[in-house]
């Protein structure tokens, strides 16, 4: 088992990498544009929490011996639904996806994608994510504890997001 977890644990690694490397190329364009980067005050928590998860995820499964779960069918069917969501969001998105809340004044709000219907899809599919990885592996604290965590940072990172929207956008006047 601990094989494919390793490999599990690369595949997200690498994912997340290249995500990173989109958002920073995305930066660039829309920096260029005129935007500006809102939220910068949380931004390093939700970095901590992101790499927390991981190391609480690795040590968890490692230190408490876990092993792959007798549902992981259909935990990992749930895990590519929120792949397939997470390239759908990025996609509609385009150039206007980050990590950061990177708001260009003037623009006019996606609504295209999962948009048409959610407000934040690509915060469903995290949370999503932060549930059903770590119980593929039945990381149960990891589950519950970064669920929490990561409910609590939502709260503060969409307020930031809606309003930096609400400043510079059309977001809300349709």
């Amino acid at each position: 088992m601990s094989g494919i977890f390793w490999l599990f644990i690369l595949f997200l690694c690498v994912q997340r990498i290249s995500e990173l490397f989109i958002a920073k190329r995305n930066e660039k364009w829309m920096l260029s544009q005129g935007a500006y980067e809102a939220g910068t005050r949380h931004y390093p928590l939700i970095v901590a929490l992101h790499t927390l998860f991981f190391i609480s995820l690795i040590a968890e499964v490692t230190m408490m011996e876990k092993t792959l779960s007798s549902n992981w069918p259909m935990w990992l069917t749930l895990f590519l639904v929120t792949q397939l969501g997470r390239v759908w969001t990025l996609r509609s998105l385009g150039p206007f996806w980050n990590t950061k809340i990177i708001v260009l004044p003037g623009a006019k709000v996606v609504k295209r994608g999962p948009y048409r219907w959610v407000r934040h899809p690509n915060y469903i599919i995290v949370t999503l994510e932060f549930i059903v990885i770590p119980l593929l592996f039945q990381a149960y604290y990891t589950a519950i504890i970064f669920t929490l965590l990561n409910a609590w940072m939502l709260s503060v990172r969409i307020a930031a997001e809606e309003q930096a929207l609400t400043d510079a956008t059309d977001f809300g006047k349709s």
